[in-house]
């Protein structure tokens, strides 16, 4: 069956970095569009990050210039590279794919940004 599982999370300071991983398998994963989210204020999830099955990125406004996103298809695998991590980060990160009107969602990992 469709798993997406998310890894690395973890606690760390201001200003540092996590690198997250999400493995899909039981769907073409080449052939979806990939993306990272997180719950926030008056919503159930925002759009962190998401790169397209083209290679097409977008960004939230308050990731830009800080999280990269990327993929690596041969691996099944998206990346979110996070840098100059906020307190406002912490969250849980969700991945998430789509195509074919589908979703799939992973379990979430935690990210914890100390003051």
């Amino acid at each position: 069956q469709v798993q997406l599982v998310e890894s690395g999370g973890g606690l760390v300071q201001a200003g540092g970095s996590l690198r997250l991983s999400c493995v899909g398998s039981g769907f073409t994963f080449s052939a979806y569009n990939m993306g990272w989210y997180r719950p926030a204020p008056g919503k159930q999830r925002e759009l962190v990050a998401s790169i397209a099955s083209g290679g097409r990125r977008n960004y939230a406004n308050s990731a830009k210039g800080r999280f990269t996103i990327s993929r690596d298809n041969a691996k099944n695998t998206v990346y979110l590279q996070m840098d100059s991590l906020k307190p406002e980060d912490t969250a849980v990160y969700y991945c998430n794919g789509q195509a074919y009107g589908f979703d799939y969602w992973g379990q979430g990992t935690q990210v914890t940004v100390s003051s």
